[in-house]
């Protein structure tokens, strides 16, 4: 397929009047002040405490202060000229227990925050969920318990009523397959659980939470904007072999068919029902009603892309039958059967993570043939790299801007294809906690001196500014495209 889009005769691609450009951040990754305020401890606090859970025992204590130098952030976003920021609420800082009343010290901050992107010109998109579960209902049985999906459905009528009337644009949940299938099925993420039975019933319970939150932000904020944030990809099987298209399959039922199905359909996708259907609790808690709840009509869909992945079916990777493939050993999923391949020369980021923007492409297109016309924004896109401050005081990231030049100009491939896709945002603004990897990977346009707090704009950083300032991009061939 082509991805050279109707436009390379020209260098410069020109974006849609109004495009909304914009970066992100996420509340236990750049906040710190874990203790301060009434917030209560998150899965993630509790997680990063468990030996050799996260790279050098690294921790969101403090992170990027954020939750004190949040006006410096804020002058950031003002000096590279973004329209929007999206930005995650800690559920333990609003409600520290996870349940009862407000803590208005916590809700408080997030006013501040959103007064202050509204003073600046600034949209705030809100990001309700973005894995900070609070500690006391992980001890209950977290999202492996309807209970939780209440929970949340409380919590979010909480803030949607705090600022309802100062936010747009909505986002229930980020991610919630790393938030299932991370934390409950391969143990990496917090509360780091490996038991696929409870990875499945906490992937429903996730969604019932989303269904749950939209006809509450609907009823506060009437002019509200909703939707959900999915982690998706491309999964390619490495050979025409009917048994690496069949792993294929799997693959993108497990991460992407297993939550676009529900959200759009209705539905959960017949052969993964039947995959998981041995394990307990697995996808027997789903009650009646469940599913029109969850496939409540959206305003957008966010999507996070970061790389495509190859795969191969374990028992040919077992007998090394691709052989213009590296075979990973890594499974984290092994009732999926399957291996990821390395494509030989194929540039990686520093997760080791292979580039390909045409795959962003295709993936725009098969949500919109398969799944929904409504607008789509991407909210998150971005890559990790070893970077560092030179003699000179610069961060000369120019790796990263050839990533996100691909990556827009593959969005552009999908605009001009005729995907509704109105809005993109960098992954991220700062460098940050990177989860399971602590500090040792940096994913932002923005330099972070950890021991100091000090910020230092990046070349990526003043890249960006100009195309959004340009509000377009220079054409850029998409790796991996034909």
């Amino acid at each position: 397929m082509s991805t050279n889009g109707s436009n390379t005769a020209d260098p410069i691609r020109p974006f849609p009047p109004g495009f909304l450009w914009g970066t992100a951040t996420a509340s236990y990754q750049i906040e710190g002040a874990t203790t301060l305020d009434g917030r209560g401890p998150s899965i993630w606090d509790t997680f990063c405490r468990q030996p050799g859970a996260v790279f050098n025992a690294d921790n969101g204590d403090v992170a990027c202060d954020h939750y004190h130098r949040y006006l410096e952030d804020l002058d950031l976003l003002v000096e590279l000229g973004v329209g929007a920021y999206r930005f995650s609420v800690a559920w333990p800082r609003v409600q520290p227990e996870g349940s009862g009343p407000a803590n208005q010290k916590g809700l408080d901050f997030y006013r501040r925050l959103v007064a202050g992107l509204r003073e600046r010109d600034i949209e705030p998109m809100l990001t309700l969920y973005h894995w900070d579960l609070p500690q006391p209902l992980e001890d209950r049985g977290g999202w492996c318990e309807r209970d939780t999906s209440e929970r949340f459905a409380d919590y979010v009528e909480i803030v949607a009523r705090a600022m309802g009337s100062d936010v747009e644009r909505w986002i229930t949940l980020n991610e919630p397959w790393c938030s299932s299938w991370l934390g409950y099925g391969a143990g990496v993420h917090a509360p780091g659980v490996k038991d696929i039975g409870r990875a499945a019933a906490a992937t429903h319970h996730l969604l019932l939470a989303h269904g749950k939150a939209v006809p509450i932000l609907r009823s506060v904020a009437p002019e509200a904007k909703v939707g959900i944030t999915l982690n998706l990809t491309v999964h390619q099987p490495g050979s025409d072999h009917p048994m690496d298209v069949a792993a294929a399959l799997r693959a993108d039922g497990n991460l992407n068919r297993l939550f676009l199905e529900p959200v759009f359909h209705a539905k959960y996708p017949k052969d993964m029902l039947e995959h998981y259907r041995s394990v307990k609790p697995g996808f027997s808690v789903v009650a009646e009603g469940d599913l029109e709840l969850i496939s409540a009509p959206l305003d957008f869909l966010g999507v996070n892309y970061y790389n495509p992945v190859t795969v191969v079916d374990e028992q040919r990777a077992a007998e090394a039958r691709v052989a213009s493939y590296v075979v990973s050993t890594h499974n984290p999923f092994p009732d999926l059967h399957l291996r990821s391949l390395e494509t030989p020369g194929r540039d990686k980021t520093a997760m080791d993570w292979e580039i390909q923007a045409a795959g962003l492409t295709e993936l725009l297109l098969k949500i919109r043939d398969e799944y929904t016309t409504a607008p789509i924004y991407i909210t998150e896109n971005g890559a990790a790299f070893d970077d560092y401050v030179d003699p000179n005081g610069q961060v000369l990231d120019h790796n990263r801007i050839a990533y996100l030049q691909e990556h827009i100009s593959a969005v552009h491939d999908a605009i001009d294809a005729g995907v509704n896709v109105q809005g993109y945002f960098v992954w991220s603004l700062l460098d940050n906690f990177e989860w399971a990897y602590g500090y040792s990977r940096r994913f932002g346009i923005v330099w972070v001196d950890f021991p100091t707090g000090e910020r230092l704009a990046k070349e990526s950083f003043r890249w960006y500014a100009e195309t959004i300032t340009s509000n377009s991009v220079e054409y850029a061939t998409s790796v991996g495209s034909s």
